[in-house]
């Protein structure tokens, strides 16, 4: 194909990165799937895929990675840093070690990438970044502040490296999800806060255990993040956001259109 690309994405080895993986490969991109987990991207490798281990708070593992596409490659033409997780409990109780890791993966690990991918992108003078933030990105909810601030810190992050690379035919784009059916919740019952249901917050928290266990939200398949990746990577003039998926339209409308006020209402009263 004309238009054939060479993709690098993290976090392919499930949810939606994985998904979206396949469907690059389908449509004849060159893809260099990595993840900490290279056992579970095995069938993108039986597809054509290229997939390599890759932890993004490792600056070894980075260097490997890149040295290895621009050897067999010659060029990068798209990053997307894919990779994250929600860590969610009491500012007050989660421990800074933990808070460390989630910016680690969220925001570190995604500047660190980039920064070894963009001398590769100058020097071809055209490149294109997708950086996966998240409706969370916009709104916030209660026990989250720690994920909220990652992905707040990626739509600054996105914001301000747009302008920077501009002059050299590098687009940035920012996408966010709303809610996706993949495996993120189960991340982030695994990184919970569960000591803190007999604390100080006991009535919030376990006001949230229970909305986990008893209403969980229905989500938008993974497919739709697939077919808005596959729409930015053959975009001309890519718009700087894509607010795609269940929930993130209308929860990031009633914020702006109602405020923040009642949007903490509205938050605290679904934790009840």
């Amino acid at each position: 194909m004309s238009n054939k690309k060479v993709i690098l994405v993290t976090g392919a080895s499930s949810g939606m990165g994985k998904l979206s993986a396949q469907d690059l490969i389908k449509a004849g991109h060159t893809v260099y799937a990595v993840a900490r987990s290279v056992d579970k991207m095995k069938d993108l490798e039986a597809m054509g895929g290229h997939i390599m281990k890759m932890d993004v708070t490792s600056e070894e593992d980075i260097e490997k990675v890149v040295a290895q596409v621009i050897a067999e490659q010659g060029r990068i033409d798209v990053l997307w840093n894919n990779a994250g997780y929600g860590l969610y409990g009491p500012v007050e109780d989660l421990s800074m070690e933990k808070v460390q890791q989630q910016m680690e993966v969220n925001v570190y690990g995604v500047a660190r990438l980039t920064k070894k991918v963009l001398p590769y992108m100058r020097a071809q003078k055209k490149g294109l970044i997708i950086n996966t933030s998240s409706m969370g990105g916009k709104i916030y909810t209660p026990l989250g502040a720690w994920y909220h601030a990652s992905k707040h810190a990626i739509e600054g992050f996105s914001d301000c490296l747009r302008m920077e690379v501009k002059e050299f035919g590098i687009k940035v784009v920012i996408l966010e999800p709303g809610v996706i059916n993949t495996g993120f919740n189960a991340g982030v019952s695994q990184n919970f806060s569960y000591e803190s249901k007999n604390g100080a917050y006991k009535r919030l928290v376990n006001g949230y255990i229970k909305a986990m266990e008893n209403n969980p939200t229905p989500g938008s398949s993974p497919e739709v993040i697939s077919r808005t990746v596959l729409k930015i990577i053959n975009a001309r003039n890519p718009k700087t956001r894509y607010l795609v998926g269940r929930g993130g339209k209308l929860l990031v409308g009633i914020r702006r259109v109602f405020g923040d006020k009642f949007f903490d209402r509205m938050m605290l009263m679904s934790m009840r």
